[in-house]
């Protein structure tokens, strides 16, 4: 995903300016970006504050970090469960 030019703060902002009746087109022009663009933050972060998307990014990056250890021991849990097949180490069929 592109990271954007523009901080949480300053999308803040500019959806602030918009909830206090300031023209979407006169917001974008001044960023520099499209209404598309602005629209997309609105759907996005509409309603939230800085504190809020603050939090939003460290558990996008906890749970990113969560998923890479989960992988990581997914294939550990694999490898050593084929190597215990390998060397005929797996549990006894207790006389059946």
């Amino acid at each position: 995903m592109k990271k954007s030019n523009f901080t949480e703060a300053q999308i803040v902002n500019a959806l602030k300016e918009h909830e206090n009746g300031r023209k979407v087109d006169d917001i974008a022009r001044e960023l520099g970006i499209t209404p598309a663009s602005f629209y997309k933050w609105k759907e996005r972060y509409g309603g939230m504050e800085a504190s809020d998307l603050k939090r939003l990014k460290d558990l996008q990056e906890e749970n990113s970090r969560l998923k890479r250890m989960f992988a990581d021991l997914s294939l550990d849990h694999t490898a050593l469960k084929e190597i215990i097949s390998k060397k005929g180490w797996g549990p006894t069929n207790g006389g059946k």
